[in-house]
């Protein structure tokens, strides 16, 4: 279960659409951070993307992250969160995408593949749970 504060599980909800800004490691160490749509499970963060985009390679070979996750109507009340990528799948990727793109576009389908992509969704366990 995510542990966290009652105060802030909001960020957490469909209803409050907040963006989460994932931060991974370059393979020369240094890092690179992506606004990305997300939800979760309960217990770990879900968060979708396309194989072979930057951060799908950077968490594969580097699976330890850290992200934040900001209130849309007041940016200084976050949750800032460091985590380690605990699985990875194109099972249920596409569907996932599609469950995303509702909670923040309110459509049905993800509108923005391309030709021949492939859906990654992402299981991100936290380890440290700080709120702002």
């Amino acid at each position: 279960m995510l542990t966290v504060p009652e105060t802030y599980k909001d960020l957490l909800t469909d209803e409050k659409k907040a963006y989460l800004f994932l931060a991974t490691t370059m393979k020369d160490g240094t890092p690179q951070v992506t606004p990305v749509w997300f939800n979760t499970d309960g217990e770990h963060i879900l968060i979708n993307s396309a194989a072979g985009r930057i951060k799908d390679k950077n968490m594969r070979a580097r699976p330890t992250i850290a992200l934040c996750i900001t209130d849309p109507a007041n940016p200084y009340r976050y949750l800032q969160i460091k985590g380690k990528v605990v699985e990875f799948t194109t099972e249920g990727a596409d569907e996932h995408i599609d469950k995303l793109s509702f909670k923040y576009r309110g459509t049905e389908k993800y509108g923005n593949r391309k030709p021949g992509e492939q859906r990654v969704t992402y299981k991100i366990q936290p380890i440290k749970i700080d709120a702002h």
